[in-house]
């Protein structure tokens, strides 16, 4: 869904039954996007983590796969609600405690350079073999799910699903995609 920008401050969106005030930024000169934060909200973060779990209780998985770090605490909020579930998170990059790494390439709407995703190779074990239902906190044109598509192909994993608290614009299909509202894209 695209929305002409003339200038608008604010976009308000549902989020099954709670309205949330979104600014609206600049990415790109002709681009912009209504900025949704869960980071330090605990209330909405709680929120958004029960209406997904409750959408998406019936699916088979045996992990939730996300990437750090804005989505961590919905993740983590998520897997409580589903009775502590457990989750693996890809890194943006390789951390000084990974002893193997995998990774690949990622590029969001949001960040302008070319950045790592990289699984440890604990976790890769760990996860190896199962089914996965991915999880971010929105989803745009897929590049964060594509690379974690990649590692996960690399693994050897299924995955059952995506999972996100908002669909921006129509890049990414909504075959198995569990969300809640779609966010426009502003253009202009």
């Amino acid at each position: 869904m695209e929305i002409k920008y003339t200038g608008q401050e604010f976009y308000d969106i549902d989020l099954a039954g709670r309205t949330e005030r979104l600014i609206i930024a600049p990415v790109h000169p002709t681009l912009h996007i209504a900025s949704f934060v869960l980071l330090g909200d605990t209330e909405l973060t709680n929120y958004c983590a029960k209406v997904l779990a409750d959408k998406i209780k019936d699916v088979d998985f045996d992990y939730i796969v996300c990437p750090e770090a804005k989505v961590l605490p919905l993740a983590q909020a998520i897997c409580t609600q589903l009775g502590e579930r457990d989750f693996v998170v890809f890194r943006k990059g390789k951390k000084a405690y990974m002893l193997d790494a995998i990774e690949t390439e990622v590029k969001s709407i949001t960040t302008a350079a070319v950045q790592k995703m990289v699984v440890d190779i604990r976790d890769a074990d760990k996860i190896r073999g199962k089914k996965v239902l991915l999880l971010d906190d929105v989803v745009s044109t897929g590049g964060t799910f594509h690379a974690m598509e990649a590692l996960l192909d690399q693994i050897g994993v299924e995955i059952v699903g995506y999972s996100a608290v908002l669909r921006e614009g129509t890049d990414f299909p909504n075959d198995n995609l569990y969300y809640l509202n779609e966010l426009p894209i502003f253009i202009g």
